[in-house]
């Protein structure tokens, strides 16, 4: 499948809102690591935020305060997420069951 034919504006406006994208969940992971914002809030509400919910549940978890890349991929393994899953892409077993964790 190729990319479709893009003027040089419609790249740009798009290069434009990918930055945007990953400030966004920058700024989620930066809030999740001081506690400004609440994990619980985040997977409970990223259905609704689309940069929420486009946050890699890696990325989520390492966020955490005392969670790192170890622990991580524990979680991971335990409630059977992908490593490419998202937020938003979770089954409701996998959302209750991470929100026990957490």
């Amino acid at each position: 499948m190729t990319a479709p034919d893009r003027s040089p504006e419609q790249r740009a406006e798009a290069l434009a809102r990918a930055l945007e994208a990953r400030q966004e969940r920058a700024l989620i992971r930066r809030q999740l690591k001081s506690g400004a914002l609440d994990a619980r809030e985040v997977l409970e509400s990223c259905d609704d935020n689309l940069a929420w919910g486009a946050l890699p549940i890696r990325a989520f978890l390492t966020a955490l305060p005392g969670v790192g890349v170890a622990r991580a991929q524990a979680i991971m393994r335990d409630i059977d997420i992908a490593d490419s899953r998202r937020l938003r892409g979770l089954g409701e077993r996998q959302r209750l069951e991470l929100l026990q964790v957490i």
